[in-house]
């Protein structure tokens, strides 16, 4: 990541994390945050997408809390509920549309990745662009008018190949355009800078620049 400060204007609760553009306006971005939380990491990924001239929104599913380590991860995610983690993400959709326009991108890692895929999958979403790293989610995408963007590890102990299979088997049924990137040498997380043990540079712009480039074509 870029160690000039983002020019950016951001807002911050337990409830969000919220980054615009310095001249305040432009297309809305949905970032859903991996389970360890709302950390500093996904904050400044927002700030990025202000750079690039997006309003950026990310709900803290966790309010407040953050994981550093796997263990600390998976009982921060027992604790969610399904329905409210719904309805939490329905709300922070349509204050981002109230902000932006009536259509949105959205961007999900991991667990994020997941609740991307479900957003995008309902039949009034405001989704038009869907990016997912290394995330998968078995639906009937027919009534989406989303198009989709993939970001997946070559080796992935969280994310089944058949899964992903499935997934574009889907997305081939409903007709929906869909983007599927692999990258060599790369495991889960390997976007994230703050997992040292996992991150890969190379692949982590090459993520980026695809990422930025498919929002700024689908979200007009």
């Amino acid at each position: 990541m870029s160690k000039n400060p983002p020019k950016s204007i951001a807002q911050s609760s337990e409830d969000f994390y919220l980054a615009k553009p310095k001249r305040g306006q432009g297309p809305g971005v949905l970032v859903l945050h991996a389970w360890w939380g709302l950390n500093p990491f996904f904050r400044e990924f927002c700030d990025r997408l202000a750079k690039e001239g997006f309003v950026a929104l990310a709900p803290d599913l966790y309010h407040g809390a953050v994981a550093s380590t796997i263990q600390e991860a998976k009982k921060l995610r027992s604790k969610l509920k399904q329905e409210t983690v719904k309805q939490e993400i329905v709300q922070a959709t349509e204050r981002l549309c109230q902000a932006t326009r009536q259509t949105i991108g959205v961007v999900g890692f991991s667990l994020g990745g997941y609740w991307a895929l479900w957003l995008a999958e309902q039949k009034s979403s405001p989704v038009v662009a869907t990016v997912v790293f290394y995330g998968t989610r078995n639906g009937d995408y027919t009534a989406s008018q989303s198009a989709f963007q993939f970001h997946l590890a070559e080796t992935d102990a969280y994310v089944a190949a058949s899964g992903v299979k499935r997934l574009d088997k889907s997305l081939r049924v409903a007709s929906k355009e869909a983007e599927f990137h692999f990258y060599p040498g790369t495991t889960h997380w390997f976007f994230e800078q703050d997992r040292a043990d996992t991150y890969n540079l190379p692949a982590a712009e090459l993520a980026w620049s695809r990422t930025i480039e498919f929002l700024k074509t689908h979200i007009r």
